[in-house]
């Protein structure tokens, strides 16, 4: 709505006479301004989102090469998997903080470089202590880049006045499928050192490239600035505005927690369980992260035409059924059938979750809804390893169709509010 009350205004002053050409300059000068620069902020953006996407997914695809090499059991191995919980949740405060001051765009830069450079490091590892450590240097850039990224993208989204947040989660997605693909690809020719290695010179350099033309762009307005129809709302009711936010924040918790245990155990769970090899086995993730890729894309198209609530309640009860069929499945086939499923499912939940956060709360409801959902995404992995050792693999992996559930009945509560 935003640009169309800009577009207007410049149709007229076209034609004016030669003594208001001072006043008709204004008019278009801002509008075209607007639509370069955000068109290249939001381009770079993504371009940060799909990098950040792509070196998980690079790691994500050797997991049970640094087991081996590590001699991990599936405890042991949630333990090492936990330092990245705890990396990233020592950083987000203090990368908060850093883009009230600096702004988001230079942490974003700054956080997407630590973490290309800590792709490369666990396939140099030897034992599960030396793992957990560099993987809490891999958490600390993972947690500090997505809080940046999305900060950044709220500011945007505030800026374009479109609901465009799926979008840039549509690049994350992308990313993650490009690096699950490119990565089952070349796990015979490589090995996981050197794959790691190529994915965080990848990575650098992506970095580098959107780096320079998202710093370059014009600086976004605060949020807080542009005022949005439910803010007063929840400034005259705050605590209903706050208990909407946590609504939000537990579902993309209940989402996340989802994505991470995808993410970290697919692979393990298709050769260990179900017998793939490792190509089909990362063949399956990049099925996952295709589904997900492709339900961001028409995420925004999908909120339109039946609402977000709808789309958040239906696409948890698909990802719950989905979880089911990929954990309890004995076949590859439909294994693979129910990954698709939940990235189908789970796609749009988080980002809607989010930008709705954003609508209510502004940047604070946008830190606490993000804060709980990444949360969700580290401490998904450990939980399931834990449950995994206690019981088995399987029978872990369905408490991310409990969790889907649970994603798609607190839309309902939070739709009271």
């Amino acid at each position: 709505m935003p640009l169309r009350n800009k577009i207007r205004p410049s149709g007229p002053l076209r034609h004016p006479s030669p003594q208001s050409r001072s006043t008709s300059a204004k008019s278009p000068s801002p509008f075209a301004h607007s639509l370069a620069s955000w068109g290249t902020a939001r381009l770079a953006l993504t371009a940060f989102f799909a990098v950040d996407g792509l070196l998980f997914a690079a790691w994500v695809v050797r997991i049970p090469d640094v087991r081996s090499q590590v001699h991990a059991s599936h405890s042991a191995l949630g333990l090492a998997l936990l330092c990245v919980s705890a990396g990233a949740v020592v950083t987000m405060p203090v990368v908060g903080r850093l883009c009230l001051r600096y702004g988001p765009r230079p942490v974003t830069v700054a956080s997407l470089a630590v973490l290309a450079l800590a792709v490369p490091l666990p396939a140099h590892t030897h034992s599960v202590t030396a793992l957990g450590g560099v993987l809490l240097l891999f958490g600390a850039g993972y947690g500090g880049a997505n809080v940046a990224m999305n900060s950044a993208a709220v500011e945007i989204v505030a800026e374009l006045g479109r609901p465009v947040m799926p979008s840039f989660h549509a690049g994350y997605s992308l990313g993650g499928l490009l690096g699950a693909g490119v990565g089952g690809l070349l796990a015979g020719p490589l090995t996981a050192a050197e794959w790691l290695a190529l994915a965080g010179l990848a990575g650098l350099a992506v970095t580098a490239a959107a780096g320079v033309a998202l710093l370059r762009s014009p600086a976004a307005r605060p949020v807080s600035a542009a005022s949005t129809p439910s803010t007063p709302s929840a400034r005259t009711a705050p605590s209903s505005g706050r208990v909407l936010v946590l609504l939000l924040g537990l579902t993309a918790l209940c989402t996340a927690y989802g994505e991470g245990a995808v993410a970290d155990w697919t692979t393990l769970h298709l050769t260990d369980d179900v017998h793939a090899g490792a190509r089909v086995a990362a063949a399956a993730y990049a099925a996952y992260a295709l589904a997900m890729t492709t339900g961001r894309i028409g995420g925004t198209w999908l909120s339109l035409r039946l609402g977000q609530h709808r789309v958040m309640i239906l696409g948890g009860l698909t990802a719950a059924a989905g979880m089911l069929l990929a954990a309890l499945a004995p076949l590859v086939p439909l294994a693979v059938a129910g990954f698709v499923l939940v990235g189908l499912g789970l796609a749009n939940i988080f980002p809607l979750a989010i930008a709705r956060a954003g609508t209510v709360g502004g940047p604070q409801g946008v830190a606490l809804a993000s804060t709980l959902g990444y949360a969700g995404m580290l401490i998904g992995p450990p939980v399931i390893g834990f449950l995994a050792d206690a019981t088995s693999l399987p029978l872990a992996l369905t408490t991310v169709a409990a969790a889907a559930v649970v994603a798609a009945v607190l839309p309902l509560a939070a739709r009271r509010h």
